[in-house]
C-alpha cells in the first residue's frame, strides 16, 4: 500500500527522553522500485552511539537501505516498502508520521560536498532558521559549538563571512556535517562522504565521524574497505539486494561466517 503521510508532534515519532540515544529496529524490510525488488526481507538491530558501515558491491542495495531511514526513497517514482522501521519503538513509516520533522532528527550527509552558496555562518544557520530560530545569541553559540565538533572553527573562525563555496573539499564536506549538527539530529547518515575528498581529508572526517559517534548515532555506505574497518563498530555486507551478514566490524573482517563475505572483503569479486 501507498504510504500517506499525515502530521503529528515530533514526540509521537521520538521520545524526546531518548533523544541522543537513537535505538533503530528494522524488521522484515522489503523494497520495490515499481516491479523491481531492491530489498529483499532485512532484519537489522543498530544500537545507539556507534558507527554502522554498509557495504557491498554498486547495485547491491546498501544506499536505497540508507535512504529508508529518514525516507528519501518518499521522492522516488514507483517506490514502495513493506515491514517496519523503528527508532525508539515507533515505526516511523505509519501513516500518522510528520517526516519533515522526522529529517530534523536523522540528519544526511552526501557523497559530494554541497555547501550553500552562502557564508560559512550562514551555511551552519541555515536549518535553525528554517526553523524559526530567531534568538542571535542561540544561533551563533550553535554555529561556533558545531564548527568546533568537527574541528573546522580553527580553520575559518576569522573569515565565517567568507563563502562556504570557496573552501576545500575537506572543508566543505566538514561544513556539511556542521550544518547537519546544528539542527540536533540524533542519527547521521553519511553516503560515502569521503569518495570525493583526498587522503588527509578523508583521514579528517573518518577523525570526525569516530569523535561523533559520543552524541550521535551513525550510518555509512562505504566502498572502502579499510575505512569499514578503521571507523565501524559494526559492519553490514549488503548483495543483490539482501543481507548477507551483519556483525562486529572485526568479526565480518576476521572471521566471517559467510564464503560470500569473504570473497568480497577480499577482493574475489565486487
Amino acid at each position: 500500500m501507498e504510504t500517506v503521510i499525515e502530521q503529528v508532534p515530533l514526540d509521537k515519532v521520538i521520545d524526546p527522553s531518548l533523544k541522543k540515544k537513537a535505538k533503530i529496529e528494522v524488521k522484515d524490510v522489503k523494497v520495490w522500485y515499481d516491479d523491481f525488488n531492491a530489498i529483499k526481507g532485512i532484519d537489522m538491530n543498530i544500537k545507539p552511539n556507534t558507527v554502522t558501515a554498509f557495504i557491498g558491491p554498486s547495485g547491491c542495495g546498501k544506499s536505497t537501505f540508507l535512504r529508508l531511514f529518514n525516507r528519501m526513497n518518499d521522492y522516488v517514482e514507483g517506490f514502495r516498502m513493506e515491514g517496519k522501521i523503528k527508532i525508539n519503538g515507533e515505526n516511523i513509516y505509519k501513516k500518522k508520521v510528520n517526516v519533515e520533522e522526522l529529517r530534523k532528527e536523522i540528519g544526511m550527509v552526501f557523497q559530494k560536498p554541497n555547501p550553500f552558496p552562502k557564508s560559512i555562518f550562514d551555511n551552519v544557520a541555515y536549518g535553525l532558521k528554517i526553523q524559526g530560530i530567531t534568538d542571535k545569541q542561540l544561533i551563533e553559540e550553535r554555529v561556533i559549538d558545531c564548527l568546533k565538533q568537527v574541528a573546522l572553527w580553527d580553520e575559518v573562525k576569522d573569515d565565517l563571512k567568507k563563502s562556504g563555496m570557496t573552501l576545500s573539499g575537506g572543508q566543505q564536506q566538514r561544513l556539511c556535517i556542521a550544518r547537519t549538527l546544528a539542527v540536533q539530529p540524533s542519527i547521521i547518515l553519511m553516503d560515502e562522504p569521503t569518495s570525493a575528498l583526498d587522503p588527509i581529508s578523508t583521514a579528517k572526517v573518518e577523525e570526525l565521524i569516530f569523535k561523533l559517534k559520543e552524541k550521535y548515532t551513525i550510518i555509512i555506505v562505504t566502498h572502502n574497505m579499510q575505512q569499514a574497518s578503521r571507523i565501524s563498530d559494526y559492519t553490514a555486507f549488503f548483495y543483490l539486494g539482501e543481507l548477507i551478514e551483519y556483525g562486529k566490524t572485526k568479526t565480518i573482517f576476521t572471521n566471517p561466517e559467510k564464503q560470500q563475505t569473504e570473497n568480497y572483503i577480499t577482493g574475489r569479486f565486487g
